[in-house]
């Protein structure tokens, strides 16, 4: 790598760990850990949002679809938008009034609140898991693109890099610390695909006459869509905005609705038209490259056979200059730590709070604080020590994140807008919903009309969650206004 290309990403990370010391100094008490203090603004918030949810999936997963189906596949991000302006307007109203009364950390507390502390424990564990592992893979998905886009940075290199790095901020700042990355990270990110990634590679691939000559025309069909995979996006990705540990910390830390009301209609925005089209212009440009020999020299003579999710890497591989390399660099890691970072801040805050809570009362502010700090270290450290040496392990662990979102979207659903709230409906539900996904995916059945197992987890959690209500009614011990 060029010293000029050093020096900046240098600069960029110097940055990254100057913001996570700045809030060493200032954070008090677990609300400044954990909830940014509930005083963050909407902008900031928004922006965190969306790069939490975009920016470890952008730079692999939209690149990919850009590559194989073209900007058609720009409707994935469209339901980000769904999900965004849904919760929006039926999620955030409840979630900010309970969040203001009771002073919530966590997305299992309220399950706490409406069918007890030991459902609460359960999704506690789940949800811990789930982001250790997300934690995990986007470390490890980090590593792999910035290894393969930088000839100099080898994997092991890039693995540790990444993660010692989002650790030591995120220990250090809390929230606050991966909010205010977020916001920077995303203008990163922002300025080099807005800036540098589009307009040179639409330039050096040819311009739009070299697209409509070598692409299938169904690559520039923005209808070019199977139903099955559009409803298939539909239930993975929307009821993640429901059920996200790292969503509900966020509304935790505005200090009104209006506040997060509008965060969340900034994030649906920028999930969709900006990310989406950004994501799959820059896979398609990438195809095109592929198909005209650009990548020869890196041992891809054309696009077939190839992985489609290296395209976008090896697109920018080959067009950036000395300097530019720098700069889409840091967009690189900035697009993989801002998923890692709050991933890593959300399993932090279910363990202190959703399972060492539940078993040792904790009031010392001072000593929460400090314990919190250890905990995060302590999760990120074997984060990246799975990343590094057990994908087996790994993926076992990704698997109960798709466990987590099958399991608890019906009773989360249940829990705000039911009538009764039964800690059975809810356990039954939990096992019965996120078990089925868990087994259809680890066995690859083939499902019918090639539909995803979680539209199945979710149907049968659901059918669980009323029987179980119906059969064994009780009447509510919590407070549900």
């Amino acid at each position: 790598m060029h010293w000029i290309d050093a020096s900046i990403f240098v600069i960029y990370i110097l940055l990254m760990l100057g913001v996570g010391y700045y809030f060493l100094k200032k954070n008090k008490d677990p609300d400044d850990y954990f909830v940014g203090g509930r005083k963050m603004k909407s902008l900031h918030v928004g922006l965190s949002v969306v790069a939490t949810d975009v920016g470890g999936g952008f730079s692999i997963g939209l690149g990919g679809l850009g590559f194989i189906m073209g900007i058609a596949g720009s409707w994935m991000l469209f339901t980000g938008l769904i999900g965004a302006w849904l919760t929006a307007v039926v999620l955030i109203p409840k979630v900010s009034m309970l969040s203001r009364k009771y002073k919530f950390y966590t997305f299992p507390q309220i399950f706490e609140h409406y069918y007890g502390r030991n459902v609460a424990l359960l999704a506690g564990i789940i949800s811990a898991i789930g982001y250790m592992g997300f934690t995990s893979s986007q470390i490890l998905a980090g590593a792999k693109l910035a290894s393969a886009t930088f000839v100099d940075l080898d994997m092991t290199s890039a693995l540790y890099l990444m993660g010692i790095i989002a650790v030591i901020y995120t220990v250090m700042g809390g929230l606050k610390a991966v909010i205010f990355t977020d916001t920077i990270q995303w203008i990163i990110l922002m300025g080099g695909l807005v800036f540098i990634g589009i307009p040179l590679g639409y330039y050096k691939i040819g311009g739009m006459e070299a697209i409509r000559d070598t692409v299938a025309t169904g690559h520039l069909d923005i209808f070019n869509l199977r139903w099955q995979t559009f409803l298939n996006w539909v239930v993975t990705i929307i009821p993640i905005w429901f059920v996200g540990m790292t969503l509900y910390q966020r509304i935790y830390s505005t200090p009104d609705q209006k506040t997060a009301q509008r965060a969340w209609y900034t994030a649906g925005l920028f999930e969709y038209p900006v990310m989406a089209f950004m994501g799959v212009l820059l896979g398609l440009f990438s195809r095109v490259a592929a198909d005209h020999g650009m990548f020869t020299e890196l041992g891809f003579a054309s696009a077939e056979g190839m992985d489609a999710e290296k395209g976008l890497p090896l697109l920018l591989r080959t067009i950036l200059p000395v300097g530019l390399m720098g700069l889409m660099m840091s967009a690189y890691f900035s697009a993989i730590m801002s998923t890692a970072d709050s991933c890593l801040m959300a399993s932090s805050g279910n363990i202190v709070t959703d399972i060492i809570g539940r078993f040792k009362k904790l009031t010392d502010q001072k000593y929460i604080l400090r314990l919190s700090q250890v905990v995060t270290l302590v999760i990120g450290a074997f984060a990246l020590w799975l990343a590094s040496s057990m994908e087996n392990v790994l993926n076992l662990m990704l698997y109960s994140y798709a466990f987590m979102v099958s399991g608890l979207f019906i009773p989360v659903l249940g829990a705000y807008y039911g009538k009764r709230h039964n800690p059975v409906a809810a356990y039954t539900a939990m096992f019965f919903g996120g078990g089925t996904t868990l087994v259809l995916t680890v066995t690859e059945l083939s499902l019918p009309l090639e539909l995803d197992p979680n539209i199945f987890g979710i149907t049968v959690s659901a059918l669980f969650f009323v029987l179980a209500t119906r059969l064994l009614p009780q009447k509510n011990r919590f407070v549900t206004d």
